[in-house]
């Protein structure tokens, strides 16, 4: 169980520093949920318990979503704090419907686009304060933002693509030979 715990602790802490690194917080958040399970497996001591990781992987998203939200209500632009409020609530809603039904495709049904959107707007504040907050740019942006997020849902969820299966599978990673 070691690792599993370490990963734990790892997803339990990398979401702290989104309060003081808003951008880079949640990048590293992020990477700390899509390599959860690799890490267990570089580790290598112990197993996540059947059952257990959808359940906790959602719970762990939603931690660290929450501390981004908290962010975004700081941000002084108003229209994209509102559509970053719509968001942040629209996947919390799909979140709920799936872990109460198990129903799977809700989560390709309501995106994770509050992540990208908070991220694009976090960017926008550190390094293209240029952009304004007009309504054509946000929506631009969120068009551009929903394609390449709706193909990533579409195979996550629809398709149940496991893309750490597929390379610990095609490069025999983590396997004692």
């Amino acid at each position: 169980m070691t690792g599993p715990i370490i990963v734990l602790i790892i997803r339990l802490l990398v979401p702290l520093s989104i309060f003081k690194y808003p951008f880079w917080g949640t990048i590293a958040s992020l990477l700390a949920d899509a390599l959860d399970v690799v890490m267990v497996s570089i580790i290598g001591v112990g197993t996540i318990p059947e059952g257990w990781y959808s359940p906790a992987d959602k719970a762990l998203d939603t931690y660290y979503l929450i501390f981004s939200f908290i962010v975004s209500l700081r941000w002084t632009d108003q229209l994209p704090r509102k559509i970053n409020i719509g968001l942040f609530i629209y996947r919390i809603v799909g979140v709920v419907l799936m872990e109460a039904t198990g129903i799977r495709i809700l989560l390709f049904i309501f995106p994770n686009m509050f992540e990208n959107f908070f991220l694009f707007w976090e960017a926008r504040n550190k390094w293209f304060k240029h952009l304004k907050p007009t309504k054509k740019n946000l929506i631009l942006a969120l068009i551009g933002l929903f394609i390449p997020k709706m193909f990533q849902e579409w195979m996550l969820h629809w398709v149940l693509f496991d893309p750490w299966s597929q390379i610990e599978e095609t490069f025999n990673l983590f396997k004692s030979h």
